[in-house]
């Protein structure tokens, strides 16, 4: 009589998960550092018109942003099909901007309201009488810095 049984089927040994929690706990650390948490959500198309000579802003946080287009398409029911301006994550009108000026201004700190720029991320297929009215509010909220956002590439290509 035998004390020990052979073991006839073998088969695989079990997965050890002893290391699965270091794995997702490494996974979410990453992206936790990784991920940016977007400001605005764009309501409006935004497709960037071509410019040969870009430059880039140094300091982002002082910049606000005005963006202007036609509704996205899960907008157009409520809000239409015309270019309209958006302020933040709303819709506005014209004559909102320059409290949206103020505002920004207020929010910042007093050293570095005369560094503020003003950026304009408009549609290429907006109207420039929309962007020339953008720019009389901002001309009457002394909100003279204005900077048009635009991707980098060959200019004759916006007039596909």
């Amino acid at each position: 009589m035998s004390k020990f049984k052979k073991n006839k089927g073998g088969g695989t040994p079990g997965i050890s998960t002893a290391s699965l929690p270091d794995i997702v706990f490494m996974l979410l650390f990453f992206f936790m550092v990784v991920t940016v948490m977007r400001d605005t959500s764009l309501k409006v198309k935004n497709v960037l018109p071509f410019a040969d000579q870009v430059e880039k802003l140094e300091k982002k946080d002082l910049v606000m942003y005005i963006y202007a287009g036609k509704p996205s398409p899960r907008y157009q029911d409520q809000y239409g099909t015309e270019a309209r301006v958006q302020l933040n994550d709303n819709y506005a009108k014209i004559s909102d901007i320059q409290q949206f000026i103020y505002q920004e201004r207020q929010s910042k700190r007093e050293e570095l309201v005369k560094y503020l720029i003003t950026a304009l991320k408009v549609d290429k297929e907006t109207n420039m009488g929309l962007v020339s009215d953008i720019k009389q509010e901002l001309r009457k909220a002394e909100a003279l810095k204005i900077n048009y956002t635009t991707k980098q590439g060959d200019a004759s290509l916006n007039l596909e």
